[in-house]
């Protein structure tokens, strides 16, 4: 196998050819079938996918920030999800996943969500400059766990964050994200709770996403 294809490669390849263009929940379900029975991919996967479904079915944001598309499976899974007329905004650091998820992006029919290849560091400050975003209504963490907390912390900052604003983190538990966890209880500016469940694509390991909702600036 040439070594040079990386694994998120292989699977654009895999769920190119085993999927219906235009078809979300058909590229969804080519990418689980492989993530579970070929080669493991850290996407959200279809259990934690169900909950992040259900709350952004609650919400209907009508803005929502991204931070970690990786090879757009959960960039698909939100894009689906949202009301006519939101927008979303996905942020990969690493140029060769942008450019499959953004293959995946336009294979599911999403061609209007915006894709920002660059760290969420230098991104965050620039939303509003940038994209005109006053708020973001949904945030979706699933990059590097070390970003969580100062990524939340530089939404918050930066006046990005609304009361209401919704925030979910994966990997919370496994590989976990102390700091973010330790943060969040003691700021006093989120009403959150951590929803249980296994590590994606995996039977044994015990995982959890955090669910936030900002309460506004005490």
């Amino acid at each position: 196998m040439n070594h040079l294809i990386t694994r998120e490669e292989r699977a654009y390849q895999y769920v190119l050819t085993h999927s219906t263009p235009g078809d979300p929940d058909s590229i969804l379900e080519a990418f689980d079938y492989w993530c579970s029975k070929v080669e493991y991919i850290s996407n959200i996967g279809p259990k934690k996918g169900k909950i992040l479904d259900r709350i952004l079915m609650e919400q209907s944001p009508l803005t929502v920030l991204e931070l970690g598309a990786h090879c757009g499976y959960s960039t698909v899974r939100i894009a689906r999800a949202l009301p006519l007329g939101a927008r979303l905004y996905s942020i990969e650091m690493d140029q060769t996943n942008a450019a499959i998820a953004e293959k995946i992006l336009r294979l599911a029919g999403f061609d209007d969500d915006t894709l920002i290849v660059n760290p969420s560091d230098e991104v965050i400050p620039r939303l509003r400059s940038d994209y005109n975003l006053e708020r973001v209504d949904f945030v979706f963490m699933d990059h590097w766990k070390k970003c969580y907390l100062p990524d939340l912390q530089m939404l918050e900052e930066c006046g990005l964050l609304g009361k209401g604003s919704v925030i979910l983190a994966d990997n919370v538990l496994f590989p976990g994200a102390p700091k973010f966890l330790r943060y969040i209880r003691k700021s006093g500016l989120y009403e959150w709770k951590i929803h249980r469940a296994m590590l994606e694509y995996s039977k044994g390991i015990r995982d959890g996403m955090a669910e936030l909702v900002f309460q506004g600036i005490k």
